[in-house]
């Protein structure tokens, strides 16, 4: 909200609080982000209007206000820090929620699951647990009263209209207080408000998270106060179907049920208090966690609560019945007589008091004389006009006329105002053919449609539009839902198709895919479905969710070089992985014996299955030296290089004069060396 023009901004109250921003304004206050200059900390600052300031009864509810939520200690009701009054305007220091309303949830996300429906309705049911236990009933429970901050903390706030239990003014006034969408019964019809007032307010919440619609709706909200006294609310199950509105998740029965004992009409059989909601809430969420979104019939039978046939409570302002006066008899038209009407009444004849009683007069011819003087001077009862015969009969028809009027426009309006009305009658759970009887009898026409029913059997009716107890038109037409009875799909075969073909195989039958599983598979081809968790032809609710095992296709496994390494162990750990292994031998000069020269393929990835080759050494290749005695220096040179081995000439003795002639060699003929070694020979 832009606080550009709003005087207070910049301003510190009390030498204290300094207000930054505006954050909203209602009818009593507007709401500020301010700074606690002392504590150095944001806090909210609810500071009355100034065209309030002089009304008392305005003062005393902001005053209330404080004091109601200062006795509450709860971490999910606002906390509040201080009060007073600056430049004579009351003012309420609290906790500052940095968040949003619950409205706004309800607006961006709802129809909530039951799961997140059930965790925010656990924390306003404990708010409302502990202000109860604290004898404090706070009688405007709604969406915008309840603060969702960014990291997820819920506070109750707006206490303005709450009451100590007991106290004087908690009696009802005959004007509505809270908010008509959110009032429960008994508050309509003047009665005292309590804790279970708040409970039922809880539930209409609890109703439009789940729906994301109010239960009663109406062009004004005398019309929305007159169904939620007359027309009970309904499951928030069947809202969704009358909707048409199609949820990835079921509502549970025993959810169903939580809201309808929230929010029973008779508030004697309505959950008694925020503690027994509070009880109610944590068995469903317990419930929810540990079977999911099933049925419990059992838990369900214990929430919901015994249905009262008939009206519970009084309606609201009843119109008073159109008066019917007793007009006087021909001769007494000149007596006078005067309408008294009191409130809350009907409105009554009343004429003043008669005179003494007095013989009956006679009979006209009898009671006059020639020159029309009376015979008698006894008080007459009627004063005897003295018109012509003519003119009182004119009188007397004219008097007929108004009777026969005024019986017309009684008529005509009881048959405008109530007699055109007819009741819808309860269709719901009957077959077809009995609810078709039941409309007729009520005059009213059937026009039916056909939908799938989880709980209503086929051929029985799911629902009515208009609804049970509604007031309508004779002749009007209901339109009704015909049960067709539970939905179900034929599971087709996936297995051996494609993960695209699966999916559409089952969006062609309303199904879905659920959990993914992929795994290595040496056979099929990566993508291919493996396994599906319902077997082929089960008959499946729509969008039931079916899990799927798909193929990755062949496993790659890593290569190891294991080049120089022995050849035993390259093949145990080639075989663990699933490599067949074949092993070639040779010689080699530098490779020991055992050891691997080469291996192919030396690194990368391949398959379970596929060939590794391996060359094992076998050592080098041992060659004897041969004898080159007496051999000329090149003769035996070359005889040794031919023979596989490196020569260094060395001399034999320090003879002055060198032969050139071969000593021998080291090492000695008929010695193995390996091919290439070296051996030295030598010279005399």
């Amino acid at each position: 909200m832009n606080s550009t023009f709003d005087p207070l901004v910049g301003q510190v109250l009390d030498d204290r609080y300094e207000i930054v921003a505006k954050v909203a304004r209602g009818g009593m206050a507007t709401v500020y982000r301010a700074r606690d200059l002392r504590l150095s900390r944001v806090v909210a600052l609810k500071v009355m209007r100034t065209d309030l300031g002089d009304d008392d009864e305005f003062v005393a509810k902001f005053d209330r206000e404080a004091r109601s939520a200062a006795v509450l200690s709860h971490p999910n009701v606002v906390s509040i820090f201080d009060q007073g009054t600056a430049k004579g305007q009351p003012y309420i220091v609290m906790e500052y929620v940095d968040g949003e309303t619950l409205r706004r949830v309800i607006s961006r996300e709802a129809p909530l699951t039951p799961e997140r429906a059930l965790a925010l309705l656990e924390d306003i049911a404990s708010a409302l647990a502990a202000a109860h236990e604290s004898g404090v009933v706070h009688r405007d429970i709604k969406p915008e009263n309840v603060l969702i901050s960014h990291r997820g903390q819920l506070k109750v706030v707006d206490f303005g209209l709450a009451r100590r239990v007991g106290s004087p003014q908690m009696t009802a006034t005959g004007v509505l207080v809270g908010t008509a969408s959110y009032l429960p019964p008994e508050l309509v019809t003047h009665s005292r408000p309590d804790a279970r007032s708040d409970v039922y307010s809880a539930g209409v919440m609890l109703f439009e998270l789940l729906t994301g619609t109010k239960p009663h709706t109406g062009e004004n909200n005398y019309q929305i106060a007159y169904r939620h006294v007359n027309v009970d609310v309904p499951r928030p199950s069947e809202r969704l179907r009358d909707l048409g509105r199609r949820t990835p998740w079921h509502i549970p029965d025993y959810v169903d049920a939580l809201v309808l004992a929230a929010t029973a009409r008779d508030p004697d059989k309505r959950l008694a208090d925020g503690q027994h909601l509070l009880g109610a809430v944590r068995r469903a969420r317990r419930e929810l966690e540990s079977s999911g979104l099933a049925d419990n019939p059992s838990l369900a039978s214990e929430f919901e609560p015994e249905r009262s046939g008939g009206n519970l409570t009084q309606p609201i302002a009843p119109r008073p019945e159109r008066p019917r006066p007793t007009y006087p008899s021909p001769a007494a038209h000149h007596e006078s007589s005067q309408w008294r009407h009191e409130p809350g009444r009907h409105p009554t004849p009343t004429t003043p008091p008669s005179p003494a009683r007095t013989p009956a007069s006679p009979s006209l011819p009898e009671r006059r004389r020639p020159g029309g003087a009376p015979q008698g001077q006894r008080t007459p009862v009627f004063h005897l006009s003295q018109e012509p015969i003519h003119r009182r009969r004119r009188g007397f028809l004219a008097l007929v006329l108004v009777l026969l009027l005024t019986a017309g426009v009684g008529t005509g309006s009881w048959w405008w105002m109530s007699g055109r009305y007819t009741t819808v009658p309860a269709l719901a759970n009957q077959p077809e053919a009995a609810a078709s009887a039941a409309a007729s009898q009520a005059q009213l026409k059937l026009d039916s449609s056909t939908q799938h029913s989880e709980d209503v059997p086929a051929g029985q009716i799911i629902s009515s539009d208009p609804r049970p107890g509604a007031r309508v038109l004779r002749d009007s037409t209901v339109l009704v839902v015909v049960s067709l009875g539970p939905e179900r799909f034929s599971m087709p075969s996936i297995v051996g198709k494609t993960l695209d073909e699966a999916r559409a195989a089952l969006a062609e039958v309303t199904l879905r895919p659920g959990t993914i599983e992929e795994v290595w598979d040496e056979e099929a081809p990566a993508g291919q479905v493996l396994k599906a968790s319902q077997a082929p032809d089960a008959q499946l609710k729509r969008g039931t969710a079916i899990d799927l095992v798909v193929s990755k296709g062949r496993e790659p496994i890593t290569v190891n070089d294991y080049t120089g390494r022995d050849v035993a162990t390259a093949r145990k750990e080639l075989t663990a992985a699933g490599f067949q292994v074949e092993v070639a031998q040779e010689h080699h000069a530098s490779v020991p014996k055992g050891s691997v020269i080469s291996q192919d393929p030396k690194s990368g990835t391949k398959h379970r299955g596929d060939t590794i080759e391996l060359v094992e050494s076998l050592g080098p290749v041992m060659v004897e030296v041969p004898d080159v005695r007496y051999k000329s220096t090149d003769d035996a040179t070359k005889i040794l290089e031919d023979a596989g081995f490196q020569v260094e000439v060395r001399r034999a003795n320090d003879f002055p004069l060198p032969l050139n002639i071969a000593a021998g060699t080291e090492p000695e003929a008929g010695s193995k060396l390996p091919e290439g070694a070296k051996v030295v020979l030598l010279i005399s």
